[in-house]
């Protein structure tokens, strides 16, 4: 299936039933490409790039669960296809994990706007991430979600540069709040390396 193209469809998806039998095995499989896509971001952040295979077994998930049936499908493919790359992007899935209800609520009260702060450096340039459009993630009193979705959209040069081993590739994050950099292995450039067309 061509990059741009990518989408889980109805006839990806494995009936409840069979799923429960291979969950644990694609699980199993799923997990060191999960690794390779998860990149911790100062100390309470982590961004996970999405692709085709997280959504797929996400999508799985969602049905096993909810037992929502034939009905709940459409949904479950509206909600989660949006963050599969299309070729010439990185997707993510951005978290700010905080155990504890009150440091939760105080931090993601001083982090308003910081969905619009997320990049990938990308050699000496930085490429800006763009929310999803489902919902307004900071509130008007400035409190932000726990939960960002992101888009960050490649042009050609930067893909060319992004798989070339002499350049610096990083994720960073330069909210006023929450000011990190993070830099990415050999084994990480080249499984995002699989999201461009």
């Amino acid at each position: 299936m061509p990059a741009a193209q990518r989408a889980v469809t109805r006839q990806d998806l494995l009936t409840d039933a069979e799923f429960a039998k291979v969950r644990r095995e694609r699980r199993a499989e799923l997990l060191p490409i999960k690794r390779l896509r998860r990149i911790e971001l100062g100390p309470v952040c982590t961004v996970h790039f999405e692709c085709f295979e997280t959504m797929l077994f996400q999508i799985q998930e969602m049905l096993l669960i909810e037992k929502g049936g034939e009905a709940q499908v459409a949904d479950e493919l509206a909600a989660y296809n949006p963050l599969i790359p299309q070729g010439s992007e990185l997707v993510a899935t951005v978290l700010f994990e905080i155990d504890e209800p009150v440091r939760r609520a105080a931090t993601l009260a001083k982090l308003g706007g910081v969905e619009d702060r997320f990049f990938v450096a990308v050699g000496d340039e930085r490429v800006y991430g763009a929310p999803e459009g489902d919902i307004e993630r900071t509130r008007e009193d400035g409190k932000t979600s726990s939960v960002h979705f992101l888009r960050f959209p490649l042009k050609p040069e930067h893909i060319a540069r992004f798989r070339d081993p002499a350049t610096a590739i990083l994720v960073g994050c330069d909210h006023e709040h929450y000011s990190h950099l993070a830099g990415i292995s050999p084994a990480t450039r080249a499984e995002l390396s699989r999201d461009f067309a």
